[in-house]
């Protein structure tokens, strides 16, 4: 009972509360992106409180849309490749559903 106490505070409120076991080449691969990512947002808050110009940070900024279009790449490619295909081995025709939606959802 604890233990499920202890997930459900790790998931955040806009979670579906699913979980993926993931192997740890994939997790460190999607970490270390994330890492990289964040070095990068923090590289842009230095650059505005030192007044930098707006299009070197303009141009910083892309880069960070850029290194998360190619986060969701790779995630949305292991989730397909994983999560979807076995779902649908299983019978559960509903996560195309989902897949879908959370489609829709990137293509804001």
């Amino acid at each position: 009972m604890g233990n499920n106490l202890e997930q459900e505070k790790n998931i955040c409120c806009q979670c579906s509360g699913k979980q993926k076991a993931r192997d740890e080449k994939e997790k460190r691969d999607l970490i270390n992106r994330l890492r990289r990512i964040e070095g990068q947002v923090r590289g842009i808050e230095n650059m505005v409180e030192k007044n930098v110009y707006c299009t070197d940070i303009l141009v910083q900024v892309s880069a960070v849309t850029s290194a998360l279009n190619s986060f969701n790449k790779v995630l949305l490619a292991n989730h397909v490749r994983t999560c979807v295909a076995e779902n649908i081995r299983d019978g559960n025709d509903e996560v195309v559903e989902e897949l879908v939606t959370v489609l829709q959802k990137m293509m804001k």
